[in-house]
C-alpha cells in the first residue's frame, strides 16, 4: 500500500531515503546487484526493482 506525503516520513526523511536509492542506482548500474542487497541491508528482490 502507498501513503501520500512521503509514507510519514518528515521531508529529512524523505530527502535521505532518496538519496540512499540514488546510491544503490548508480552501483546498480554498474553491475554491482548483489552488493547492492548487502550494503543497503535489503532483498535482493528490492535491490532489482
Amino acid at each position: 500500500m502507498r501513503y501520500a506525503h512521503g509514507g510519514g516520513l518528515s521531508a529529512k526523511e524523505r530527502e535521505r531515503r532518496e538519496r540512499l536509492r540514488l546510491q544503490a542506482v548508480k552501483l546498480f548500474a554498474q553491475g554491482v546487484s548483489p552488493e547492492v542487497a548487502r550494503r543497503f541491508r535489503i532483498t535482493r528482490m528490492s535491490a532489482s526493482r
